[in-house]
């Protein structure tokens, strides 16, 4: 346990059997009054935020996270099972973990895991995956230019539109964030 006094942004704290990320604190000392401190917090699970105020001196209890670099190994039923690379221990995740972007999710990616009391609760991803598109209709001769855009089948089984001259074999980079095609790095 700790003062609320001493919440930072950044630091990560349990509410309510929730866990939260400090995004801002202001501590108020009005003329009258007991002073208080002014939060914004954020859900980890889901992201949404919480804006709450205590009083100074309140308790709150500190959450100490670990984030681990693991690699994806397989998926079986609703678990992803990741591996440790310093001692080779696996675990497995639930898909509910997952911040976004799973379905960019191929064997051997490295991701950061975030733990709180030696149990996993959180996935990040890299930001931008290289893909292999494996279905696309094919592209006409002089459509580079015009923006349009047509869907593709990623090796993930992902669903994304990609411009009009990718083409089946070619590798491409996509941000886990939002879903979106960013460039073509390999032609087959």
């Amino acid at each position: 346990m700790i003062s609320v006094n001493d919440v930072r942004s950044g630091m990560a704290v349990e509410l309510d059997g929730d866990l939260y990320i400090c995004v801002e604190q202001l501590h108020v000392k009005p003329g009258k009054g007991a002073a208080f401190v002014r939060t914004r917090l954020k859900k980890l699970k889901d992201g949404t935020v919480l804006e709450k105020t205590f009083r100074a001196g309140e308790k709150i209890i500190r959450a100490y996270l670990e984030e681990k670099k693991m690699q994806f190994l397989y998926h079986q039923d609703d678990n992803y099972i990741f591996m440790d690379q310093s001692n080779y221990e696996q675990w497995h995740i639930k898909e509910d973990d997952f911040k976004q972007g799973v379905e960019f999710l191929k064997e051997g990616l490295e991701a950061d895991v975030l733990f709180y009391q030696s149990k996993p609760i959180g996935v990040d991803l890299p930001i931008i995956v290289e893909l292999l598109v494996q279905e696309t209709e094919p592209g006409f001769k002089g459509d580079t230019v015009s923006g349009a855009t047509k869907q593709a089948v990623l090796e993930t089984g992902a669903k994304i539109s990609v411009p009009l001259f990718i083409e089946i074999g070619d590798i491409i980079r996509v941000d886990t964030r939002t879903g979106e095609y960013l460039e073509r790095t390999k032609t087959k």
